[in-house]
C-alpha cells in the first residue's frame, strides 16, 4: 500500500502572497510545491525491519533529548536558581525568559563538559570506531553521568526512593538502579536550588523591609514601597558584582 502526503510549506506560500502584486506577477512568482511520499510494504525478512525499528529508537530518543537535558544534568538547579534571583530582585520578567534559559544552557554545557568529555572519549569514539558494541557502548557513556549525580544526591533522598520502590537495600553504589537514582538526584538539585534562593532572598528583603519602614514613618502611605525599593535593589547587585557571584556560586557548586 503506498500513501501520498501532499503539502504546501507554509513560508513559501505566505513569501509568495505578500510579494506578488498582480495575477500576472503571482503566476511568475510560484514556487514548486514539493511531494512527499511515504511508502507501506510488505517485508520478506527479518532483516528488513531492523532499520524501521532503529528508526524509531532514534525518534524516540530525541522526543526524550530535553527531559534528559533537564533531568540528568544541572540544568534544573541552574535555572530554579536564576529564576529565583529575578524573582527576589523584583523583575519577574528581566531578564527574559530566553536570555534566561539561554545562560543557564551554556553554564549547563560548562558544567558538564568534564562528563561530556569523557562519555565522548571512553563511550562514542570507541562505538564509532567499531571497537565496542552498543550495549557496551551505553554502559560506558552511563557511568560518568551517574558518577555525576550520586556526587550531587543526597544520601537521604536516595535512601527515600530505594524505599519507596521496596528495592532491597543496595550493597554498593553500582547495584543502585538508575530508575532510582534519576528521581533522588532530582530531589537534591531542587533542595540545593531552594537553598541557594533563600540566601539570595534575604539582602533584597532586608532592603524591602527598611524601605517600608522608612515610608510608613514619614507618612507616604499611598507611594509604593517598590518604586524606591527596586532601583536600591538593582544598584546593590550591580554594586556587588551580583551576577559573576552567582555563576561562581553555581559552578562550584558542582565541583
Amino acid at each position: 500500500m503506498r500513501t501520498a502526503l501532499r503539502g504546501a510549506l507554509g513560508l513559501w506560500l505566505v513569501a509568495s502572497i505578500f510579494t506578488a502584486t498582480g495575477p500576472e506577477t503571482a503566476a511568475a512568482q510560484s514556487l514548486p510545491f514539493p511531494k512527499i511520499s511515504v511508502t507501506f510494504e510488505e517485508t520478506t525478512g527479518p532483516q528488513e525491519v531492523i532499520p524501521a525499528l532503529q528508526m524509531a529508537f532514534l525518534v524516540t530518543v530525541l522526543t526524550l533529548a530535553p527531559a534528559m537535558l533537564i533531568l540528568l544534568t544541572g540544568f534544573t538547579r541552574i535555572i530554579v536558581v536564576l529564576s529565583l534571583l529575578r524573582q527576589a530582585i523584583g523583575t519577574p520578567e528581566l531578564p527574559p525568559n530566553q536570555v534566561l534559559i539561554g545562560m543557564a544552557l551554556f553554564l549547563t554545557f560548562f558544567v558538564m563538559a568534564p562528563v561530556s568529555s569523557e562519555v565522548n572519549q571512553q563511550a562514542l569514539q570507541p562505538y564509532l570506531q567499531s571497537k565496542i558494541s552498543q550495549e557496551e557502548a551505553l554502559e560506558r557513556a552511563a557511568k560518568p553521568i551517574r558518577q555525576f549525580m550520586f556526587r550531587q544526591t543526597r544520601e537521604k533522598d536516595l535512601t527515600l526512593m530505594v524505599r519507596l520502590g521496596n528495592l532491597p537495600r543496595p550493597k554498593d553504589l553500582d547495584t543502585v538502579p538508575t530508575s532510582t537514582l534519576i528521581p533522588a538526584f532530582v530531589i537534591s538539585e531542587l533542595k540545593t536550588a531552594f537553598q541557594i534562593g533563600f540566601v539570595l532572598f534575604v539582602p533584597f528583603l532586608i532592603i524591602d523591609m527598611v524601605v517600608t519602614s522608612v515610608l510608613l514613618s514619614m507618612g507616604m502611605l499611598f507611594l509604593p514601597p517598590v518604586m524606591i525599593s527596586l532601583p536600591l535593589k538593582i544598584l546593590l547587585f550591580v554594586m556587588a558584582d551580583g551576577w559573576p557571584l552567582v555563576v561562581q556560586a553555581l559552578v562550584m557548586g558542582f565541583r
